[in-house]
């Protein structure tokens, strides 16, 4: 007989409880629901260290870009400051003499009014706002004397001036707004890129920003390497110079010998330009060594002084407003940007860059740093780093632009 008793369900047991294989699939998908709801996003969705990496420096970058424009529209805005408050003070003064001009008109009117030596349409030729419409008649022009009429050709001249004066003013006045704006928007721009570059930093964790570190110091270690194999072929470089220097004094002198024992007293054997080579652009003469030792004397004086966009010292600098400074304390004016010192000089190789040579960087040259020898320079980085001494080839080989040699 079969038994009625209902077969005991198959499942685990846990503290005594019995739980059902559906009881714990759903038991395990909530867990999992919840977990998912909790966790943080997904590695894959988080940018790679070199991105970041990558993303701020070009953020920096452009920063350094957005930097120089805004320092070539403050200096153009400044000076067209210059330029409107000149020809508003102008337009003052034209216009004190102005009315000078038209005191003295009306006075001439009021004495010829109250003698009845005029018509009334004289006084009203005088004080008019533009009395070469009534000059042309000849009826009020034969009752003038010629102390009248110069003060009338005075009036009208100073009047006509004047009025071009105030349009120059307002012209400049529009093209002062325009420039403000510009400087403006590179502000803005630069605030927003700096801005942008920290809040990437800020997402990173300790074990990140150490790898980071880390990669910084290995880039640094492959630039020193590469400013060292710089410094070797800068002084072999050397060596071969003063070897042909050497080479063609003695070849001089043994020519001068040579004439002195075959040529009479009174013949120069044309030995006047033996010895004499054509300079080489390249090779600086001493001035230069004498300026430049004060340039890079003031630029170290100025390592550890932060890096500050637009600032041009004494308690912080920008790039090109350190190396402006340092040359200026070398009695050399530079222009304020990147864009206009490297058009300021002698253009020569890396290979035969000296001391106090302006080291020019990236294809829209948006940065400079001072050559200090050896494949070192003297530059303010970016934001947040300090002025310091680095190798010319801090960010590559292929970020150097050209060297140029300012005097």
């Amino acid at each position: 007989m079969a038994s009625h008793r209902k077969s005991r369900p198959t499942g685990t047991r846990v503290a005594g409880i019995r739980t059902p294989v559906l009881a714990t699939a759903a038991l395990t998908s909530v867990a999992l629901l919840s977990q998912t709801a909790t966790a943080s996003p997904s590695d894959d969705d988080r940018p790679s260290l070199e991105e970041v990496e990558k993303k701020v420096d070009d953020l920096y970058r452009q920063a350094g870009s957005a930097t120089e424009k805004y320092n070539a529209a403050k200096e153009k805005t400044s000076k067209q400051r210059k330029q409107v408050d000149t020809l508003l003070d102008d337009v003052a003064q034209r216009t004190q003499k102005l009315n000078e001009a038209r005191e003295e008109l009306g006075s001439f009117a009021s004495a010829q009014y109250r003698t009845g030596a005029a018509v009334p349409e004289t006084a009203t030729f005088l004080l008019a706002d533009s009395p070469q419409d009534y000059f042309d008649q000849n009826q009020l022009m034969s009752q003038l004397t010629g102390r009248q009429k110069n003060a009338v050709d005075d009036y009208v001249t100073q009047q006509s001036e004047t009025m071009a004066k105030r349009r120059e003013a307002t012209k400049s006045l529009e093209t002062l707004t325009e420039s403000q704006n510009d400087l403006k928007t590179a502000k803005s721009t630069v605030q927003e890129k700096l801005a942008t570059a920290r809040e990437l930093l800020s997402t990173l964790t300790a074990e990140e920003k150490a790898r980071l570190a880390a990669i910084e110091k290995k880039k640094q270690e492959e630039a020193d390497r590469k400013a060292a194999e710089l410094a070797k072929r800068q002084a072999a470089e050397r060596e071969r110079q003063e070897r042909e220097q050497a080479a063609r004094q003695e070849a001089a002198q043994q020519e001068s010998g040579a004439d002195s024992g075959s040529t009479g007293p009174g013949s120069s054997g044309g030995t006047g330009s033996s010895g004499s080579a054509t300079p080489d652009p390249s090779t600086p003469d001493s001035s230069y060594g004498t300026k430049a030792e004060k340039a890079l004397a003031f630029a170290r004086a100025q390592i550890g002084k932060p890096y500050v966009w637009g600032a041009t010292g004494p308690g912080s600098y920008d790039c090109s407003g350190l190396t402006q400074a340092a040359w200026k304390a070398a009695g050399v004016t530079l222009p304020r940007t990147t864009y206009d010192q490297v058009e300021t000089g002698t253009t020569v190789p890396i290979a035969q860059a000296q001391p106090g040579d302006l080291v020019f960087f990236y294809d829209d040259v948006t940065h400079v740093g001072l050559y200090i020898g050896d494949g070192m320079m003297i530059h303010a980085p970016k934001p947040g780093a300090y002025v310091r001494e680095e190798s010319v080839y801090y960010d590559g080989e292929s970020s150097i632009h050209s060297v140029v040699r300012p005097a």
